[in-house]
């Protein structure tokens, strides 16, 4: 008789948190949608900043995230060859 052993994943915390960032970017408006493709979360809150003369624009969110994916987010957002920075606010 053989003993089949099967694992299962312990469960997840799927406590979502609402975190509001801060983005600073340039290239203006053309830069927009892969930063909204690169928040790939709940949104709640969206503000754009973009001012003719000024180098840097700024995106500030409130987003829904598990609160172990705050990290990897903020990486991802800075990841991006237009972002300057991206921070917790």
């Amino acid at each position: 008789m053989s003993i089949t052993s099967f694992q299962i994943p312990a469960p997840r915390s799927s406590m979502l948190v609402r975190r509001r960032i801060a983005t600073y970017f340039v290239g203006g408006v053309e830069q927009i949608p892969g930063l909204l493709e690169a928040l790939g979360c709940l949104v709640h809150d969206l503000s754009v900043d973009v001012r003719d003369g000024v180098r840097e624009s700024t995106m500030t969110c409130a987003v829904l995230i598990d609160a172990d994916e705050v990290e990897p987010l903020l990486d991802r957002l800075r990841g991006l060859t237009s972002v300057v920075s991206s921070e917790l606010v």
